[in-house]
């Protein structure tokens, strides 16, 4: 494809796409007793998985121990060059070691194997030359062959890097499923950002920035009017004497109300009133109660503990905590 020749980019990129997405699939052919292996070895040890790797491997690792750490596998990323250069001394006796390399004979992995195995530690090794350096001195092999690399030229890591990545995160996953990881757990590791909002904030955590506007079935219009505007929230929920709910009023239905051309003097707000609001628990997730908003939509839910009404969540507070 020439520089300025645009005919063929889409070609070329679509070509890319499913020269890596063949790869990845021909990769189930490799998910072998060794990988099960690996699977509970990581998952029953006692110590972390720390992965090893140089050049484009060593991104593809610490993007694996990134997603380990997130999802209750503790793992510790060690660069292969770093590691003949003092960075060993991070390895403990418990811990388990594998060692990324397409080629599995780059002089570093040569030089680093026979350190991690007089250390006593058991190997891994993913790598895309079974019959390697590498994969000769692993205790334990996942295999990441691929036939050809993306790059027109077979050179440049494309097609192998992703074939890795998706080996890292087979074993993430299996580990997950091992150790029964739930998004509860997920939301330990990752409580900042919208992402860690919707996993732990509860209804309660927002609505009780407010006060909790209400009056009584037989409150005035005026009285209705009055705590709407001083609540800022566009709504007020009915109360019987009982502190039970019976209704919604929100300042659409005070507008239709006035449309009407009704006597107001007389008005209480059991004649303006809603009946069957919207509601949701307080200690349901925040982002639930978006749903429901969208479902119905609308923008505020009346709070409750049970039967008992304790204030509002709208769709500025979900806004606010950005989780829109």
């Amino acid at each position: 494809m020439k520089r300025n020749g645009t005919n063929n980019i889409r070609e070329v990129a679509k070509r890319t796409i499913a020269v890596e997405a063949a790869a990845i699939n021909d990769l189930q052919q490799f998910i072998d007793a060794d990988f099960e292996k690996v699977v509970e070895l990581v998952a029953q040890g006692k110590g972390r998985l720390v992965v090893t790797g140089i050049g484009k491997s060593a991104i593809i690792a610490q993007k694996i121990v990134a997603t380990l750490n997130s999802t209750g596998t503790p793992a510790l990323f060690m660069h292969a060059a770093d590691a003949i250069h003092g960075d060993l001394g991070m390895i403990r006796q418990e811990d388990i070691v594998m060692c990324i390399s397409k080629s599995g004979s780059s002089a570093e992995i040569k030089v680093l194997v026979p350190l991690v195995k007089n250390f006593g530690n058991t190997l891994i090794a993913m790598v895309g030359n079974t019959d390697s350096f590498l994969a000769a001195e692993a205790d334990y092999v996942l295999n990441t062959t691929v036939s050809q690399e993306a790059c027109p030229n077979n050179l440049a890591p494309t097609t192998s890097t992703t074939a890795q990545l998706a080996m890292g995160d087979a074993l993430a996953v299996c580990l997950i499923e091992w150790h029964g990881f739930t998004a509860a757990d997920f939301a330990k590791f990752h409580p900042g950002g919208a992402l860690g909002k919707k996993l732990y904030l509860k209804v309660a955590d927002l609505s009780k920035q407010h006060q909790a506007p209400k009056v009584l079935i037989n409150s005035s219009l005026r009285e209705v009017i009055v705590e709407i505007s001083s609540g800022m929230l566009g709504v007020t929920a009915v109360l019987d004497e009982k502190e039970l709910l019976k209704g919604i009023i929100t300042d659409g239905d005070l507008r239709r109300m006035l449309e009407k051309n009704v006597a107001t003097a007389s008005v209480t707000a059991k004649d303006i009133m809603s009946l069957h609001p919207k509601m949701i628990q307080q200690d349901e997730l925040a982002i639930n109660a978006l749903e429901m908003m969208r479902r119905n939509d609308i923008t505020q839910l009346l709070v409750m503990d049970g039967e008992r009404y304790t204030g509002i969540i709208h769709l500025h507070d979900l806004i606010r905590e950005g989780i829109i």
